[in-house]
């Protein structure tokens, strides 16, 4: 029995951040369609409605069958959430005068209430929403309001089911975390989700859906893959290869490297040389999404291919992570990218497919990387993404271009890792552009290659600020680059934040 809280998402782009809140204090949740609410998971302990680019009176507003849940566990609404449980009961949400965005300070807090317990007047938290409450059904009691909004939260009397208009899982709300905890109070969780506790039920479902299958797993170099790897062998043994594929697209000298890493951690590895057969594929090849496609499509047929020498393989393995799994299948139907280990995947297999860490974000896939004992050289590495390099050259991918961005991609992060940099980003790489531009190297003109740079700060990937890097370090490796990387005459920062812009350029 897995306990869990369950997050119906509505399209806000801060689901995420309340699924990351409330894992922090130790209980496991999922996020699930708003119209997919599972009625017949015992495991369920309470449910959370997350907030929504819509407004409830909108023809097209995401609504969600309310009885489902209503009275027979817990449920606190977010925002948008909390002002659906209104409209449906016959309140009033009307447009605000102003858009409420930014900080408030609570005022009338009622501190009987369970969901306010330890929370004080005037604690701040954080607005954003262009419709208010503005008229409460009956047995709907305000609980607290801010100067602006009367009704910054509520209680149903006579059933377990609270209302607020504010966000408690953002940074900016200071009584956020405290909220959230007295939620789970009253959800009644035993607060027991650990890295230890997913290790030991990761492990003993593995047992069990595999039994004595063998299986291959797409091992990338990156942190994902490593821990699905060690996840899987510490299950399944023998019965676990590893399949390090070089698409011709990773980092410079990173082939080999990774070979090594692996032969201290008991891994059964086989690399494979495919350099040639990508690029072939690639060959003409502009758009991102059909890029994505074609190097899932060759990762896919190679694992099959070496799935068949191995004789008797039945699932391919991969380090998917909950980002990869959000991102790729919007409820919204759009999808910011597909990635190749979810979204780039052929529609026919011969392979099953298992995702072990298909529920975690990032920082707890490291988490439990670390209590697997893997060493900080593999777990701190900077996530890649699957397609490597390939989104990282905007257009057409060639031989040529590839040794370009690696050497320039190279000289970034031995900088980072030389000026004790590296540990203090998220993540960090650099991208070659589909433009040239006009320079001057001694007494000549050039017309060659731009490089751009990216460093984000981030804990999960679903949102993330540029890295303000020291001026000398990006002067330092800007000089570097265009004096030793020939093609390139010009280097610039990238300095945009996600959202709008996501850490990858494709």
């Amino acid at each position: 029995m897995q306990e869990k809280i369950i997050i119906l998402d509505f399209g806000s782009q801060t689901t995420q951040l309340i699924a990351r809140r409330v894992r922090e204090l130790n209980v496991y949740c999922e996020i699930i369609a708003y119209n997919k609410f599972p009625e017949n998971d015992p495991d369920v302990k309470g449910v959370i409605l997350s907030g929504s680019p819509f407004s409830v009176y909108d023809a097209n507003a995401f609504k969600t069958r309310l009885a489902a849940f209503r009275q027979k566990m817990p449920v606190l609404g977010i925002c948008y959430g909390a002002q659906l449980m209104v409209h449906e009961a016959g309140g009033k949400v009307e447009m605000a005068g102003m858009r409420e965005y930014g900080r408030a300070h609570l005022q009338n807090v009622n501190a009987q209430d369970e969901l306010l317990h330890n929370i004080a007047q005037s604690e701040q938290v954080w607005m954003s929403h262009g419709d208010t409450i503005t008229q409460l059904p009956a047995a709907f009691c305000t609980i607290a309001s801010t100067e602006q909004v009367p009704n910054a939260a509520y209680k149903i009397d006579g059933e377990p089911t609270w209302g607020v208009q504010f966000h408690p899982e953002v940074f900016h709300t200071t009584c956020g975390t405290q909220l959230l905890q007295n939620f789970v109070n009253i959800c009644k969780c035993r607060q027991d989700w650990t890295p230890e506790s997913f290790i030991e039920s990761t492990i003993a479902d593995l047992q069990k859906k595999l039994g004595t299958d063998k299986v291959v797993l797409a091992l990338s170099g990156g942190v994902d893959s490593t821990v699905a790897a060690v996840l899987l062998h510490r299950a399944i043994g023998k019965n676990l290869t590893c399949i390090f594929v070089d698409n011709g697209l990773l980092r410079k000298n990173e082939f080999d490297e990774v070979l090594q890493n692996y032969a201290h951690i008991g891994l059964n590895v086989i690399g494979v040389d495919a350099q040639e057969r990508f690029y072939t594929s690639l060959k003409g090849m502009t758009e991102p999404e059909k890029k994505r496609k074609i190097i899932g499509k060759n990762f896919i047929d190679i694992f099959e291919e070496e799935a068949r020498k191995l004789l008797n393989v039945k699932w391919l393995a991969q380090g998917t992570i909950y980002p990869d799994c959000i991102e790729s299948l919007s409820i919204t139907g759009t999808t910011i990218k597909s990635h190749h280990n979810v979204g780039g995947l052929p529609d026919k297999m011969n392979l099953k497919v298992i995702e072990p860490l298909r529920l975690l974000f990032k920082d707890e896939v490291r988490r439990v990387g670390r209590q697997l004992g893997i060493s900080d050289t593999l777990i701190g590495r900077h996530p890649f993404p699957g397609p490597g390099l390939a989104v990282r050259i905007l257009g057409e991918i060639t031989p040529e271009k590839v040794r370009v961005l690696q050497e320039a991609d190279h000289i970034f992060i031995q900088g980072l890792r030389h000026n004790r940099l590296y540990d203090k980003v998220w993540q960090a790489g650099a991208i070659l552009l589909p433009v040239q531009s006009v320079g001057v190297m001694g007494d000549e003109r050039t017309y060659e290659n731009a490089i751009a740079l990216r460093a984000v700060l981030s804990t999960d990937g679903m949102t993330a600020d540029w890295a303000q890097l020291p001026y000398e370090f990006l002067a330092q490796t800007s000089n570097e680059i265009i004096n030793k990387v020939k093609g390139v005459n010009r280097v610039v920062y990238d300095i945009s934040s996600k959202p709008p812009a996501t850490i990858e350029w494709e």
